[in-house]
Order: structure tokens, then sequence, then C-alpha cells
């Protein structure tokens, strides 16, 4: 059990990004960092150090960050007051962790100060960058640091990077970021299963008949080739991001908000999700490929035509399955996972359909689902309950028509981004909405089979067109139980 280490809001912060002239420094972490700060969220002696291996001083830095970042600060929060304020907490370092010590960064950083050291650098660097960290004297107590993912290719390379952080960090110091976790609705659904009193007796089978995970992206893989080539979409999608969203809808209520007690619980949804044999692999899994299509009207390059693919890389951008969770409430209850890139729009959402009253009551309307509950993540986050009623007019026909909680218009309070939220949850030390060691370890040991599983049955992606929702296997995988994706 690991217990959660509280801030001391009373000492100076120190948040040292490494990698911080990166592409998720620029485009996140900053701009969240600035609204942290535009509303009050951060310790008033806090300063944001970055490093990287540009022979930078602060000035450039800071015109570096003029031009890169500042135009992620968006819905009406900027203002050249508070963008100046928290240029004088910004602070820059060059060094580079393969080859330098890290004295220079142990000179800049405070005695006595709460340090987050946020890697967003390769996981290949985790081990070096930690080892240095140590040997520089700048881990204590209070200090933490946030793991971007994807942490590890396999189990064995998670298990490595968790062993050498581990050196040096407790586990209570050590924040696993899924930025999906902190997404406004992801945490709604927390509030909607255990503080709603009305859906938690039909919370499983067999009132609920399937439900559906998609996380569906419009943009191919651009400038990020060279990595997503060795990834994949499971390893890149699947193996963090669907499956914390699963265990969020599978998970039994726990004992309290408690970190260990929430992780607890997702962890054993992850050890009761049902392992795939290689028959299983072959007819429960799609694995998809883009090829020329249209985003719009203007038309956009297969995935072997993208800059950095290897001529004929059967790496898949397109996965779809089927799993169960192996337990009483969710038993013969599937779970239909998807995720790609190029897709008809960019969408995140959660379906839960609900199983067909027993009875046919109202013969002479057509068959279909009764019920949904849908939970959309983005591009627009909202809460909907799809339920029949009666149309206007004589007779009984019915319609489908939403019950909507539109949380943009729901709530007057400003609603924090992702890792604006989670940034803040790291620097008052709350670790519920992020991953533990062995929750990781477990999604690697239920992922790992699947991918060996594909390198063993040797088949080429299925082919689908930029622009669609995906290959025609992947509609047949769930047609074949009677369902069918909801778009």
């Amino acid at each position: 059990m690991t217990s959660t280490v509280q801030s001391d809001t009373s000492l100076p912060l120190d948040m040292i990004i490494f990698g911080g002239m990166g592409d998720l420094a620029m485009r996140k972490l900053l701009p969240a960092l600035y609204m942290a700060h535009l509303h009050g969220n951060l310790p008033p002696a806090t300063r944001i150090i970055s490093t990287g291996r540009q022979d930078f001083g602060r000035e450039a830095y800071l015109a570096f960050v003029e031009e890169h970042s500042r135009s992620f600060i968006t819905g009406g929060n900027f203002t050249e007051e508070a963008w100046g304020s928290f240029l004088r907490l910004l602070e820059f370092v060059r060094l580079d962790v393969q080859q330098d010590g890290l004295d220079a960064l142990a000179s800049v950083s405070r005695a006595g100060a709460e340090r987050v050291f946020y890697l967003a650098t390769a996981p290949s660097l985790f081990t070096t960058i930690c080892d240095k960290l140590a040997a520089a004297g700048l881990v204590d107590r209070n200090a933490r640091v946030v793991l971007e993912k994807p942490l590890g290719r396999d189990l064995a390379s998670a298990v490595e990077i968790n062993e050498a952080v581990g050196k040096h960090f407790e586990e209570s110091q050590i924040y696993r970021i899924d930025h999906y976790l902190g997404k406004e609705t992801v945490q709604n659904l927390m509030v909607l299963r255990f503080g709603n009193s009305i859906l938690e007796p039909l919370w499983r089978a067999p009132n609920i008949s399937s439900v559906q995970i998609t996380v569906a992206e419009e943009v191919g893989v651009g400038s990020r080739a060279g990595f997503y080539d060795s990834t994949g979409a499971m390893r890149d999608m699947v193996q963090n991001h669907l499956l914390q969203l699963l265990c969020i809808i599978a998970m039994e209520p726990p004992a309290s908000l408690a970190p260990d007690a929430v992780r607890d619980e997702k962890l054993k949804v992850l050890r009761s999700l049902r392992r795939f044999s290689l028959a299983g692999i072959a007819r429960d899994t799609v694995r998809g490929q883009y090829v020329r299509g249209a985003n719009g009207s203007q038309e956009v390059p297969g995935y072997l035509e993208e800059p950095n693919v290897p001529a004929g890389s059967s790496t898949e951008t397109f996965v779809a399955l089927r799993t169960y969770v192996d337990t009483w409430r969710w038993s013969k209850v599937p779970f239909y996972l998807r995720t790609g890139k190029r897709m008809q729009s960019r969408s995140s959402k959660i379906v839960v359909e609900f199983a067909n009253p027993p009875f046919p009551l109202f013969p002479e309307n057509p068959g279909g689902v009764a019920n949904r509950l849908v939970i959309e993540l983005q591009p627009d986050e909202a809460i909907k309950l799809q339920v029949m009623a009666k149309q206007p007019g004589s007779g009984m026909q019915m319609q489908q028509v939403a019950l909507n909680l539109d949380l943009q218009s729901a709530f007057s309070q400003r609603r924090a981004e992702a890792y604006e939220r989670l940034l803040i949850d790291v620097v008052r030390g709350r670790l519920t909405h992020f991953m533990r060691r062995d929750e990781l370890e477990a999604a690697w040991e239920w992922v790992e089979p699947i991918i060996n599983g594909w390198g063993t049955l040797a088949e080429k992606p299925c082919k689908y067109a930029a622009g669609t929702w995906g290959p025609s296997e992947s509609f047949a995988l769930l047609a074949r139980d009677g369902f069918a994706w909801v778009e």
C-alpha cells in the first residue's frame, strides 16, 4: 500500500521539466501551468525550470516560449499582465542528460524546496535522469517525479523502468500520468456511478448488454512517424487510455476515495480481463492501417506514404477488439474497444447499452436499443441518457430521445483542461488519478500476449481509407453479436 504525500504549501516549489523545449512542454505543460498560475493554484514561491540541450540563455528561452507556447492558451484566458507574471517564474538550464551531470540544475534549484521533476522525454532516458537526480542530491522526501507515457513497450521494459525509478523514489512519490484521467467527464464518471443510487442497481449484467469505448483521431501520424512506427495503436492507446476508461466503467465501488482504495479496484478489473488464446486473437481483434483517403474535402496520404514511415511497415494505426471482464457483475457482457488514426472525426466516447425490455409491449415499433448511456469525452464533454418516448399524435409510435447533461452549460465554474488538473494534483500530492506500478504492469500482462499473438499470426493489418470509421472487419466484429458501433 502507498500513502499520499500531501504537499506542504508553505514550501517553495521548483517545477523542473526535462524536455522543456519539446512539443509536449510547449503545447500542454506550459499552457497548463500558466492557467494554474492565473487562477492561483500554484504556491506563491513557484519557479518553473526547463531543461534542454539547446545553447539558450534565459532570454532566448523566453522568446522561444513566446513563439511556440503562447498560442496554445485559449478561451479568452490570455492577458499580457498575467503572461508577463508567468514568464517571470521561468528559468532555463542547458544540459544534455546523456552526457552531463546535473550539478548545473542542483545549483539553480533551491535548498528545501518541494521539487517536482516532470520527465517529458523518451522513456529510455528515465533511468539515466533518475540516477543523476539522486547523484546530484536532488531527491528527498519532498520530491516527486512525473512519468509520461509510454512506460515501456512491453512488460519487461515497464518493469525495468519501474525498478530504476523505484530505486530513488518511493511509490508515493511517483506520478504515472495519463491525461485521459484528468478529463472532467472521466472524473465525473466516478460521481455518476457512485453518487447516484438510481444507476447502481442497473450497473451490471443482465441489465447491461454491452459496453463500447471509442477513441478516434482525425489526424495521421504527422511528425511522430519515427516514434509511432515502433509503437502502434495498441501500445500508444489501448494499453493506457482505453484500459483506464474500461477500469472506471467496470470497477466495484471503492471503500473510499483514498488513492489506493480507488486503484485497488481498478487493479482488480485489469486482473479480471479475460486472456486471449491465439484463436481468440484471430477471432476477436482487428488491426488496421489507413490508406490514402480524404479529410473533409482534402486528400490525405496513407500511412505508408507518410514521411519517415518504413516501406512495407505493418504497424497498426487502428485496433478494435472484444473482451470480457470475468466477474459476477459483468458475466457475459462484451466490452468493445476501438481506437484509430485518420478516422472520420475526432471522437472519444463510452457507450453503455442497456438490455431491451423483456417483453415487446409495443410490437409495431421497430427494434433497436431502447436505452443507452453515452459519455462523450471529446471534442465536447457531455453525458446523455437515451430513452424511448411516445411520438406526438395518435397511436403509440415511439422515438428515442436524449436526456442531456451538457457539462458546458450546467456549471458556471471554469473547467480546467486535463493537464492543468493533473499538474495541480501533483503539486498537492493527490495520487488518485495516476497509475500505480501494479496497475501498469497488469495492463502490460494483458496487452503483451495480444501483440505477440499478432506476430505469430503474421497477418497484415486490414486496410481502411483515411476519413472513414475503420476497416469493415471491425463492424463485423460487433455484427456477429447483434451490435453496431455507435458513431
